[in-house]
């Protein structure tokens, strides 16, 4: 969670020169919905296709465990290879959420749903090694999250590895001699809120890989129906009930109604069961909401089951359509019921801890709605604000622009993207040379004092990653220690796929 000198990293190709241009120029201002912007030159956008393909690499320089013969983040090598073993059971593989060395399950499995969310909706807009990789990228997760469901009857594994131990040193995955303490819910011990989000991981992924492996699919979706069982009949939050702080680092603050109507609406599509559209009838969860995250579903649940009602035409389903455009409302610049700060530059602005975050689960929630709302011939308005499909997306389309460069700073937020981007991110793995340029082990300690407030840039480049991005003033310092802003995650770039998929196959719109 919180926890680039010498590139060590086989990647994709580079940013298109005219785009890195276009940032460089920092081109005409005009003004969006009553805020300054740094617009794109008549030359167009960005490189969409590269920038796909980068947020996607990403994810191979986030792997625990054993990696594979075909890894092509060369910086990275095996580590966590004994995850488990502290409750005999076999705990490896996964992903390290941020810049740090722990595997919290709760934003893994939010992860996971994303990344499959934005295959299953645009992998067919993807190409060739692209949607393979996109494919890896969900099934690495999915295999540890099967493992972490299934090991031990009743139980399921949230977590690898002492978060508060793991915050006191700066280590290399590869080295890091913290406690891998392991942490589970239980019916003496329930976690709702990780368990639903663990089965909407489960049943996504089952969607995403149904094609390209029928019969892995059929074990995810098993498995997903189990542990969706075992998050109604024993309900509870799990920061209320595992031990060891774990839960502090990813607390549910919004209680665990959201993953229950999140992971019924997974299971929902997946089985084609009624009884799930029966259960999330009978929730409740009717908060009106102006943000999507690991933390609350709500957003992205009511956005799901308007597929169903839009493009499926089933009007049981159509007061989760209204309460989706309630959110649009809340998020949409210019509309009457907004509740949501722009920066002068244009972004979207949420939150001073990783606000990039929520920039692209919303804009991968705008896309998504435009999506169904097309198929459906559907527009609506928010108050005496029309809005169509090309509005949401003009609004997507500027929030994954300004990310890429498109911002005052005249800066990429994707690491490894365009001709300027953060060169000092929060990441022990990324900030500290390789096993292979440096085999001797780094201790705690040690990486606090030659690496963590070294000064220079990174010596490894983790292609892909996107940052916590500018403040409200879109300033960004570039600074390792301020992990608020240079830390990368998995669920921001999970979102992100979906966008930059969308938009690499759709460029005019």
């Amino acid at each position: 969670m919180v926890s680039c000198s010498r590139m060590m990293i086989m990647s994709p190709s580079s940013s298109s020169s005219s785009w890195r241009a276009l940032v460089l120029v920092a081109a005409a201002v005009l003004s969006f919905s009553g805020h300054v912007v740094v617009a794109a030159a008549a030359a167009g956008h960005p490189d969409y296709a590269d920038a796909l393909a980068k947020a996607i690499l990403f994810f191979q320089g986030q792997r625990s465990g054993r990696l594979p013969p075909d890894q092509a983040v060369k910086w990275r090598s095996n580590s966590g290879l004994s995850d488990g073993s502290a409750a005999n059971v076999d705990l490896t593989g996964g992903y390290y959420d941020g810049g740090d060395n722990v595997k919290f399950g709760f934003p893994m499995a939010f992860t996971t749903t994303m990344l499959s969310w934005g295959v299953v909706e645009y992998g067919g807009r993807m190409r060739g090694r692209v949607l393979r990789d996109a494919r890896d990228a969900v099934r690495w997760a999915a295999d540890y999250l099967l493992r972490a469901a299934t090991a031990t009857p009743g139980v399921l594994y949230v977590g690898v590895g002492d978060p508060d131990a793991d915050h006191r040193c700066w280590e290399r995955p590869e080295d890091m001699d913290t406690p891998r303490a392991v942490y589970s819910v239980s019916a003496s011990s329930p976690g709702s809120d990780v368990a639903a989000e663990t089965a909407a991981a489960l049943a996504a992924a089952s969607l995403a890989l149904r094609a390209a492996d029928p019969g892995y699919s059929r074990r995810l979706l098993a498995a997903a129906r189990d542990v969706m069982a075992f998050a109604v009949r024993h309900q509870g939050k799990y920061s209320d009930h595992v031990g060891g702080d774990v839960g502090a680092y990813y607390a549910s603050y919004s209680g665990y109604q959201d993953e229950l109507l999140w992971g019924s609406a997974w299971l929902l599509w997946a089985t084609r069961n009624a009884s799930y559209l029966d259960y999330l009838a009978s929730l409740g969860a009717n908060d009106g909401v102006d943000m999507f995250s690991w933390d609350n579903k709500l957003a992205g649940a009511r956005v799901l089951l308007s597929r169903r009602a839009l493009v499926n035409g089933d009007r049981r389903l159509d007061a989760f359509r209204r309460q989706a455009e309630d959110f649009i409302c809340r998020i949409l610049p210019g509309s009457p019921s907004s509740t949501t700060q722009y920066t002068p530059g244009g972004m979207m602005y949420k939150s001073g801890h990783a606000n990039l975050q929520y920039v692209t689960s919303a804009s991968f929630l705008l896309t998504t709605f435009a999506k169904y709302m097309a198929v459906s011939n559907h527009t609506f308005s928010c108050q005496s604000l029309p809005v169509t499909t090309k509005t949401l997306r003009a609004l997507a389309r500027k929030q994954v622009d300004y990310i890429l460069g498109a911002n005052p700073q005249g800066m990429s937020y994707m690491v490894g993207y365009g001709a300027r981007f953060p060169q000092r991110i929060h990441h022990r793995g990324a900030s500290m040379p390789s096993v292979a340029a440096h085999p001797a082990h780094i201790g705690c300690q040690e990486g606090f004092s030659g690496y963590f407030n070294a000064g220079g840039a990174n010596p490894n480049v983790h292609t892909g990653a996107v940052v916590g991005g500018p403040d409200q003033h879109d300033a960004f310092p570039d600074e390792r220690g301020d992990y608020d802003r240079s830390e990368p995650t998995t669920y921001t770039n999970a979102a992100l796929v979906g966008c930059l998929a969308y938009f690499a196959g759709n460029n005019r719109s």
